[in-house]
């Protein structure tokens, strides 16, 4: 593993030599700049504006401009002799409880490896840290710029993990629903669902996979393949308005105890949304009309299909129907049959 910083841990008269590396590598599908039309491979150029030309690298500074408008030029030997006693050393600034760390506070870690000459301290450090459960305060110079870090035990290796600044971690002040209204039986159902879904960290970070990069890689080689183009299938969206959050915590407990898996429980929001969504279409939907028996019968008989046997009491109510009809259209016809005499008497 190559390292990228050289120094020594000083805490207290100890110190550690050692080299730090990333102990993080990312992997993703590499893309370059082109030029849609063409393909043309696009290119940054270092230009100066004051000579309109292209300048080599090794002739770029930095610079900071004043309020007066003013450039100051700062060169690499500039940078490279300021007075940081933290360029060459992580400085133990003090051990504390993890715990007491918000997360919020940090970003990339490096593994701490001794060189020949630390082994000993190195590993006295470790156990010492260790078996005391605490972390240490930090502070190092990586390039051009000093953070805090915190240097702590991961399985029998030092890991040390920059930390943002605490004047640089933004307030959340405004972001979280001031009066979200949440009964004790909605919190009751929601730390079942948090409970149905309890893994072991470790187990489930073997099932994690980057579906970003797989669908960009088989995007790529579609095109190149000239193959269709793979698309993203339509979401439902997620509403606003949640009619039952209750109704929909139970759902999402009964999908996760089924065996579903988390992919395929229903979310909160989404749920909701559609559970507002074909409440709505409901209410707006006209009631169907139910087909008279002499047009069931007609498609019935277009189709060739028989209808399913009734019961005896349908096939009863039927009958008493039907009977109905005979005497109503018997009714009917002789009605008319005595109407045609009685005008035939008269024409006479």
């Amino acid at each position: 593993m190559r390292s990228t910083w050289k120094g020594a841990i000083s805490f207290g008269l100890v110190t550690v030599p050692v080299s730090i590396a990333p102990a993080v590598e990312e992997h993703s599908v590499s893309l370059h700049q082109v030029h849609e039309p063409d393909g043309g491979r696009v290119r940054l150029k270092r230009w100066c504006e004051l000579e309109d030309q292209e300048i080599p690298y090794g002739e770029i500074a930095k610079g900071y401009e004043a309020d007066d408008e003013r450039t100051v030029i700062l060169t690499n030997d500039d940078l490279a002799e300021l007075p940081v006693p933290t360029k060459k050393t992580i400085d133990v600034l003090a051990f504390v409880d993890e715990s007491e760390i918000d997360p919020v506070y940090f970003a990339k870690p490096y593994y701490v490896a001794p060189d020949k000459a630390g082994g000993k301290p190195y590993a006295l450090l470790r156990d010492a840290m260790r078996e005391s459960g605490q972390v240490a305060v930090t502070k190092i110079t990586l390039s051009t710029r000093e953070s805090p870090a915190v240097l702590r035990v991961h399985d029998d290796v030092l890991v040390l993990q920059v930390m943002a600044w605490p004047d640089e971690v933004r307030s959340a002040a405004g972001i979280a629903p001031q009066q979200a209204g949440v009964r004790p039986q909605e919190l009751a159902m929601a730390r079942s669902l948090i409970d149905t879904l309890s893994a072991d960290f470790t187990e489930l970070a073997e099932q994690l996979h980057d579906d970003y990069q797989d669908a960009l890689h088989d995007l790529v080689e579609a095109k190149l393949e000239g193959s269709p183009v793979p698309h993203e299938k339509p979401r439902r969206p997620a509403g606003d308005n949640v009619i039952d959050l209750m109704a929909v915590l139970e759902r999402s407990v009964k999908a996760a105890e089924s065996g579903r898996g988390r992919g395929e429980a229903e979310t909160v929001g989404a749920a909701a949304g559609a559970g507002a969504a074909e409440a709505a279409r409901k209410k707006t939907a006209a009631p169907k009309k139910k087909a008279t028996a002499p047009r069931a019968a007609a498609k019935q008989a277009a189709s060739g299909r028989t209808a399913p046997e009734k019961s005896g009491a349908a096939k009863s109510a039927d009958g008493k129907t039907a009977a109905k009809s005979t005497r109503s259209t018997a009714s009917k016809s002789t009605a008319k049959k005595t109407a045609a005499k009685t005008t035939r008497r008269r024409a006479s």
